[in-house]
This record gives structure tokens, sequence and C-alpha cells, in this order.
């Protein structure tokens, strides 16, 4: 895929080596430490279906080259929409303007190398597949949404897809590219009993084919967890308010891991001393049954990539082992400043952004407790297991996220479903407050988007189920 990828540029923009050596020349004669090209071309599809009418369709195309020159902590960037030697040479010119110092670097000429890795096993890209295929795999997911239960009313599901090649070519002498995949389905239902209404949503994917929704009965299984979902919601009580313990579920509540503590664990809010976890590695931040990673390199996951967006390996950072910070997520620049090696997590939205430190797929692993045990260790607690929005201050760690699905506690047994609970706290805090970690860790099921200073990157999170002693919740019953 990679040689594929360098191929498609040189063969599609009559770009060839000796000219990329020439650009990343450009880019550095007014001075500069380091120099990079990032060569995008994706061609992206969706198609949604609402009441099992197609509502929408729709087929993009965007392209261009983004050139960044580095000079100490100060960064360049200029991009053009068009891959062509003339419109690249400008934006190096620009890009050189703005990063300019007294002290060029020298350019080593680009040399093609493999990648280390090839993790999107797609036979069949979704985005090769005829939109008829696409809408009636919609259709089979309304058709099985209603059919759960009489009292869901309405249905909306959609299928996005992309497939995007990079080239990245560097002062440094590397060149590599990429060609990734990327599709994700989603379902949202509505019960109605008597005018109650209550919502449920579900959805997946990640870098994989079209078997992965054919196949394995996809399509099927989201449609009919969307509307248990929902469902379930008809009958929920009032959540209870104040401080209590509380069990998270494993998978998808992960994004709290990852609001709450992914970011506050990215190197450039650290360089600044504006994280919470700032100046804190190798000291306890979490209790000692928390070991978390970051792991950009699990095949076909949502978050994986075989490079990140400056051209990096990905693979598996620990972040904290057993309680321990042992550091932070890299990108290039961040990496240099901190004199660290870089972990594979430059990653940018388009050729439009400047990389910077991104989670990949973010989790903390399993533990040696059962699901079971943990549920009958708590007297009166909540139990939560979807999430939907949620609010984090990176300075502080503080959050807020609000549970879509969750169930009371009582003497050890999980009863009633609960509606309006919201949990709040502090990240560090709450990590030292868990008690309990589940052997049961899952990874989500492929629909997470990470947003950032305005760029949205796909991620993947996991959670085993685990226990945390004490945590506000803040409910609806009076």
């Amino acid at each position: 895929m990679q040689l594929d990828a360098i191929q498609f540029f040189f063969e599609r923009f009559a770009i060839n080596a000796s000219d990329i050596d020439k650009l990343l020349t450009i880019a550095l004669m007014r001075g500069g430490d380091y120099a990079d090209l990032y060569f995008e071309y994706k061609v992206s599809n969706s198609v949604g279906v609402e009441e099992q009418i197609v509502k929408s369709a729709t087929k993009a195309l965007s392209q261009g080259v983004g050139v960044r020159v580095i000079t100490g902590d100060k960064t360049g960037y200029a991009y053009t929409d068009e891959i062509a030697f003339d419109s690249i040479r400008k934006a190096a010119q620009t890009a050189s303007h703005i990063a300019s110092s007294q002290q060029p670097s020298p350019v080593n000429p680009v040399n093609a190398t493999p990648n280390r890795h090839n993790l999107y096993s797609v036979a069949t890209p979704v985005s090769s597949v005829e939109l008829e295929t696409k809408i009636d795999l919609l259709k089979k997911g309304d058709t099985v949404a209603r059919g759960f239960d009489k009292r869901i009313r309405e249905v909306q599901s959609g299928i996005f897809d992309e497939v995007k090649y990079v080239m990245i070519a560097s002062s440094d002498g590397r060149l590599v590219g990429d060609v990734q995949p990327l599709a994700r389905y989603s379902i949202s239902c509505i019960a109605d009993d008597d005018g109650n209404l209550q919502a449920g949503r579900a959805g997946g994917g990640g870098r994989v084919g079209i078997d992965f929704f054919e196949s394995e009965s996809k399509i099927e299984y989201f449609a009919r967890d969307a509307s248990r979902q929902a469902i379930i919601q008809l009958d929920a009580i009032d959540a209870p308010a104040g401080t209590m313990e509380v069990v998270l579920g494993p998978g998808w509540p992960g994004v709290l891991l990852h609001e709450a503590v992914g970011h506050g664990l990215e190197a450039d809010f650290n360089r600044k001393g504006t994280s919470a976890f700032s100046g804190l590695i190798g000291q306890q931040v979490a209790s000692d049954l928390c070991t978390i990673v970051d792991d950009g390199a699990i095949p076909g996951r949502r978050g994986s990539l075989n490079i990140d967006d400056e051209g990096e390996p990905t693979g598996r950072t620990v972040l904290i082992e057993n309680g321990i910070l042992r550091g932070y997520l890299n990108d290039r620049l961040n990496s240099r400043l901190l004199k660290v090696g870089q972990t594979g997590n430059g990653r940018r939205q388009s050729y439009k952004h400047m990389p910077m430190p991104r989670m990949t797929n973010t989790f903390m692993l399993s533990g040696q407790d059962t699901r079971e045990e943990i549920i009958r260790s708590v007297k009166f607690g909540l139990y939560a297991v979807q999430f939907g929005g949620g609010q984090v201050d990176i300075t502080n760690g503080e959050f807020a996220f609000s549970a879509s699905e969750a169930y009371l506690i009582e003497d050890g047994k999980v009863t009633a479903p609960v509606k309006g609970a919201t949990l709040r706290g502090s990240g560090p805090e709450s990590l030292k407050k868990v008690t309990a970690v589940g052997n049961d860790l899952a990874l989500d099921e492929g629909v997470g988007v990470c947003g950032k200073e305005g760029q949205q990157v796909p991620v993947g999170v996991g959670l085993p189920t685990i226990k945390i002693s004490g945590m506000t919740v803040g409910g609806t019953k009076a």
C-alpha cells in the first residue's frame, strides 16, 4: 500500500523524487531546522436513508499539499489545493518566510522506504461498492429496527466511507506513503410510547471493507442495539444525584478516559505546562490497578494507521503503568523540544492543517475481576454503559459527561434504568479512585471522532468494567 501511494502521486500528478528535493530546498531557503511536504488525495462518499427512503447521497473529492517548515518552536505552514510543482513551490516559499532563521539546514535526497506494517486487510473497499448495495444494507437495518418493537417510530441510518492517499516527504530524506480506507455505519431510532419519546443510537466500522458489514451481520446487530436502547429508556426513572460508587461498563465508556485523561497526556499541553499531568512523569497519578495505553497499530481499528501524518510508524505507547505516569503522546515538534522519541501520534485533519499530538486508540488494560464481582461489591451506585456528549478542561482535568444508558445498582444487583444522569469529576482524581478493574476489556465499535483546535480525526477508545469509589452524579431526581 505504501509504494502504491507514492506511485499514485508520481503518475497522476507528474511529480518525482527530484521535484520533491527541489521543493524541500525551497522550503528551507530562508533557514529552518526541518521541512516536510504532506500530499493528500481523498475521495469520500455518504448515503443516508430515512423512513426507508434515500434522503441524501454525496460524493466529494479533496486534494492538496501542505508545506511545513520548523525553526525551534516556531512553525511556518502553507498549503495549496493544487498538486502541481509551481503551486507547491509558492506554498513552500510562503512557509519559508514564516519560519525563516539564520541557520539553514541541508536537505537529504528523499528515498522511499516500506512501511513497518499493513493494518488494513481490505478485500473490497466500501468506497468501490455500488450505491445500490449500500442502500440495500441501510434498508435492511431500517427493517430490523422496526421489527424489534412496534413502538419504534422513526429510523435514520447512514453509511460514510472514504479512501485517502497520502505521501509524506521530509528534509531528512524520508519518503513514505499510505492508502487509508475508512468506513462507518450509523443508525438512530426514536421510540414512542403514548407521547413518551426516547432515542437510541448505534453504529460502527473502521478501516474495513464491505465484508465487515455484510458477512458479520453487523448491520442487524447495530439496528437491534439502537432499538434496544430507545425501548429501555421508555421505562427509565429519574437518576439519583450525589456522590456515589460508579461502575463503568466495557467498550465505549472509554470515551471518558479519552476526554478526561487522554487529552491531558498529549505532549503539546505538557510542554507548555498547561495540563493537569505536566511535570508528573514517574509519579503516581492513578490507582495502581490502572495501566493505560495508546495503540495506533491494531489491525482494522478506526484509530489505527500504518504511519501517522508525519510519516512516523504507529505503535503502542504506555502512558500510565500500574498508576505511574510513563510518558506523553508526541509528534515531531514536541518530541524534539522535549528531547524524547516520537510515538507515531502526529495527526492532522487534512493537508490544510498542521499536525499536532493526537490519540489513536486509547484504552485501559484488563484487570482481574469479573463484571459480576464488581457489580456485587456495590451497595448503591450507578452503572453507566453508554455515553453521549461530554466536556473536559485540560488544565485541571475537570469533566462532565452525560450517560445515555445507565442503571441503578442496588444491593449488588443492576436494577432500574435511569435517565438524565451526568458524571462530573476530575480525570486524575477519578483514576486514583479506581478500586476494581474487570477482565473484560472491550474496544468501541468504531465511531469515535476526536476534536482538538478545530481539527477532527477518527479515533478509538476502550475500557474494561471498572469501579470508581466516589464520583459526583448529577441526576434529575427531586
